[in-house]
């Protein structure tokens, strides 16, 4: 495992980790280097965040993992987060149209108008749509937030890579196909 964590809101890592969507929707973060997202590495970290994560910008049946994550937060003292989510871009599709993204829209936890805006936001540059193949571990390491890591920004370079785990499938195999075929299906690809 190499020390690459991709920075995202906290519900959303829940919902990877929970089977519940294999989906990201990337456009980058405003203090990105290159000023448009890149994936920086096939596998990777997931961080959690939670500042900019509100109910409102999730479908109403998943706006729950809002009230828990930050609740998780405050239990912790906002010092350290847990890594417990390990992934693996099978796909990075470019999305430049509404039309395209709203394919989309049974597959992910957001609302609709939150991935509108997404795609709108920096117009000129596509969305990217990860498709992960997704890990947990039942031993989450916890790691202290440092000022290496703020920022509006998709990546960091963990600063010590959490001991070797056991990591295990969210989905299996033919489950996770089934999923990414159906998606790619739904794209026309």
């Amino acid at each position: 495992m190499n020390s690459v964590a991709l920075k995202e809101w906290a519900s959303a890592v829940h919902a990877l980790a929970g089977g519940q969507q294999i989906v990201l929707l990337r456009k980058g973060g405003i203090a990105e280097e290159t000023r448009r997202f890149e994936l920086k590495s096939p596998s990777f970290f997931l961080y959690p965040t939670y500042e900019h994560q509100r109910e409102e910008l999730l479908k109403e049946s998943y706006r729950h993992l809002v009230t828990e994550t930050l609740a998780e937060e405050t239990a912790s003292g906002g010092g350290t987060v847990p890594l417990a989510v390990y992934a693996e871009a099978a796909d990075d599709i470019e999305i430049r149209d509404l039309e395209q993204l709203e394919l989309l829209n049974p597959y992910h936890i957001w609302s609709g108008q939150l991935a509108a805006e997404r795609l709108r936001w920096k117009a000129k540059e596509p969305l990217h749509v990860l498709l992960l193949r997704v890990y947990v571990s039942d031993a989450a390491v916890s790691v202290p937030v440092l000022p290496e890591y703020s920022g509006c920004r998709s990546w960091i370079e963990l600063a010590d890579i959490p001991p070797a785990q056991q990591w295990k499938p969210v989905l299996s195999d033919s489950e996770f196909e089934q999923r990414r075929n159906e998606i790619l299906s739904a794209l026309g690809r």
